[in-house]
């Protein structure tokens, strides 16, 4: 008892620091498959269908384990639940490295989703051992690692399957992560369990949760062909109304629910978690559409980039990602979380409707890429800083990973309607999209951002709610 009520150890930069390299490596595992899925379905002899399964499922694994490891965190001390979560990512990479066919390979990525849980985990380990001043600028500089380290992942995974193979691609990040993890086992100090241990998991939700979301994916993935096989697209959207209604009734009922809805009805938790979603839809749609436009052949419109030349070009954004955060805290500290969201939205929107005006050039698509990312950054960190300091203390890992899951489905949805409209607007025989295709997804991009502002003039000013 007397343990639990000493004052937590403050903790230095070396170890805020570890907490850093590890969002940046996990950021890193977490990428490498989404600009090599060409080259996995190829030496894998995967069909499109199992190539879409392929890239979505570690952001379902993801999304299910996020909301446990915040709540396992609050309950039971952060750093514990975070260096066991993180031996299960590192068995997951191991596997993903070494798999020799897809069925191993899809195992590796659903034991990789696990380290979307992290960044509740660290947040939870940052407010403990850090004024609460201190730990808004460690919150926004471990945010803006994580998503400088999927840039990163995304820009060096082409070069370094080509160059080595497609089992390096997920062994280098994988030891990166396993020597953070250790960093961070050694350096950062143990913390306190929150609550008692007085209820177990709600495996219940979690399995209604799961059918939803893998439902959800199904939607989006078949919603292109509902021409063909409208019956199977209507009984699949029954389904998913099913699975929501029940997640629903028995979270409203649990004991101890895995996801609190009592917490999502806070203000300050929902209309983050709304943010979060409409704002990742649209930026996703920008990270899918910017580097196929990148790649339609010059003959055409595009600029006939190769894979090499398409991280190239997408490096300005990966800066401008990890900036993103460090700036986001500082900004919500001296000015407020509603003023960063805002300024951050109109940034998106004006980067998203240039794109659709004028595209003619390498340079507007750079520009407006770079743009969207730092948006992105200064949107997603100050909701995130938001709402870890807008509830008590141990609820933190709680509210945190229900605004990262929106974060998570955000970018899936965006990311299928995208694949959707480029398909659709493809004529029967080409390989080739129609150019309208990509002013109609930037411009509903931005339209749907722009809607956010209605949520953000109703946010508090400052950091509390």
């Amino acid at each position: 008892m007397t343990a639990t009520l000493a004052p937590p150890v403050r903790i230095g930069k070396a170890a805020v620091a570890a907490l850093g390299m590890l969002a940046v490596a996990t950021g890193a595992l977490e990428s490498v498959v989404t600009p090599t899925l060409p080259l996995l379905q190829r030496e894998l002899d995967m069909s499109p269908a199992e190539g879409a399964l392929l890239s979505i499922v570690l952001l379902i694994t993801g999304a299910l384990v996020t909301p446990v490891a915040g709540k396992l965190g609050d309950r039971y001390g952060g750093k514990r639940v975070l260096i066991r979560l993180m031996a299960v990512v590192c068995a997951g990479g191991l596997v993903s490295a070494l798999a020799p066919n897809l069925p191993v390979l899809l195992l590796g990525q659903v034991l990789q989703g696990a380290m979307v849980g992290a960044l509740p985990l660290s947040f939870i380990l940052v407010r403990k051992h850090l004024p609460a001043g201190e730990s808004k600028v460690a919150i926004g500089t471990v945010s803006g690692l994580f998503v400088g380290g999927g840039m990163a992942g995304t820009l060096s995974a082409g070069p370094v399957a080509e160059g080595l193979s497609r089992h390096w691609m997920f062994a280098l990040p994988t030891f990166a992560v396993i020597g953070a993890t250790m960093l961070v086992n050694r350096l950062m100090p143990d913390d306190p369990p929150g609550r008692p241990d007085d209820a177990g998991i709600d495996w219940p939700g979690l399995v209604l949760l799961s059918g939803t979301l893998v439902t959800l994916m199904l939607v989006l993935a078949l919603a292109p062909d509902i021409g063909s096989q409208p019956l199977v697209l209507g009984g699949l959207v029954v389904v998913l109304a099913a699975f929501v209604t029940g997640w629903t009734a028995v979270e409203r009922r649990a004991a101890s629910p895995m996801v609190d809805l009592r917490m999502l009805a806070r203000p300050a938790v929902w209309k983050s978690a709304v943010l979060t979603f409409v704002i990742c839809v649209g930026t996703s749609m920008a990270v899918y559409l910017v580097p196929q436009l990148f790649a339609v052949p010059a003959d055409e419109y595009g600029f006939g980039a190769s894979a090499t030349k398409i991280g190239f070009f997408l490096l300005p954004g990966a800066v401008a990602a990890s900036l993103a955060g460090p700036i986001s805290g500082i900004g919500a500290r001296r000015f407020g979380s509603r003023a960063v969201v805002t300024a951050g939205i109109v940034i998106m929107v004006t980067a998203l409707t240039a794109l659709a005006a004028v595209h003619s050039e390498v340079w507007h698509l750079i520009i407006g890429k770079a743009m969207i990312a730092l948006a992105n950054g200064l949107c997603v960190t100050a909701m995130v800083t938001s709402t870890a300091t807008s509830v008590d203390q141990g609820d933190t890992g709680i509210a945190t990973s229900l605004v990262l899951v929106t974060r998570v489905l955000g970018y899936a949805v965006g990311a299928q309607v995208s694949g959707a409209m480029l398909t659709a607007a493809t004529p029967s025989g080409s390989d080739v999209p129609a150019e309208s295709a990509f002013v109609t997804g930037f411009v509903i991009a931005g339209a749907v951002t722009a809607l956010s502002l209605l949520v953000t003039r109703t946010m508090s000013k400052g950091v509390k709610e």
